[in-house]
């Protein structure tokens, strides 16, 4: 294990070098590193941030929350809800593009790599970083959790008109994080089947959230994942 884990894009410097003098931080990465050299865990090790290198903190437009990675191998490369290239669609990531379809009528296919998304600004945010292979939330017991929610005041405190899109009970419990007269909260039920019917088709979060930059004078996200 080396520090490869920490390049990060250099705009969210400050960011991580306040949370590298608090005594929660060194913890994590070393309890986080022994899960590393004894299990196998996801995203790679070189991958567990890499939100913050694909996203630099200036371009951030849209904060899309998840639970924590993808536990099965070659799915999660460190951005919510994405899977690597030739890759088939989790579930939750079917019923986001079945609603995106709907919504705005693109049709992404099976191109589940979010990466053109978070090249636009869009934060693609787990508020667990990694996980145990076959182990859904079996790294939740560490501190993640201090960490995401420090990212997110950082980014309310530092940025505007941010849109924050909250999916299920667990990100809509970060509501309070953020300031409603500075940004728009995008909330509604979680894209996993078990709950995409009880208020997440319909909701039109790509179509809002595009109107509100236009409003702001910002350019609206394009959503296509499809490559030229």
């Amino acid at each position: 294990m080396d520090n490869k884990v920490l390049l990060v894009d250099q705009s969210w410097g400050s960011f991580f070098q306040a949370e590298q003098q608090q005594p929660y931080f060194q913890e994590l990465l070393e309890n986080i590193k022994k899960e590393y050299q004894t299990y196998p865990c996801f995203p790679s090790w070189e991958a567990i941030f890499q939100a913050f290198k694909d996203t630099p903190l200036p371009t951030v437009k849209v904060v899309i929350l998840g639970q924590d990675p993808y536990h099965q191998p070659n799915q999660a490369h460190g951005l919510a809800f994405s899977v690597k290239d030739n890759c088939a669609l989790p579930p939750s990531l079917k019923n986001i593009f079945q609603e995106l379809k709907n919504d705005l009528e693109i049709d992404n296919a099976n191109n589940g790599n979010l990466t053109p998304w978070a090249k636009q600004g869009v934060f693609l945010l787990n508020t667990t970083l990694t996980v145990r292979q076959s182990q859904p939330n079996s790294h939740l017991p560490y501190d993640w959790t201090i960490f995401t929610d420090h990212a997110l005041t950082f980014l309310n405190l530092n940025c505007s008109n941010l849109v924050f899109i909250l999916w299920g009970k667990n990100a809509r419990s970060k509501k309070h994080l953020i300031d409603l007269k500075k940004h728009l909260i995008i909330e509604s039920a979680h894209p996993s089947p078990l709950s995409a019917f009880g208020g997440f088709f319909n909701s039109q979060p790509f179509s809002k959230t595009n109107e509100w930059l236009i409003a702001k004078k910002q350019l609206p996200i394009d959503w296509s994942t499809k490559k030229d």
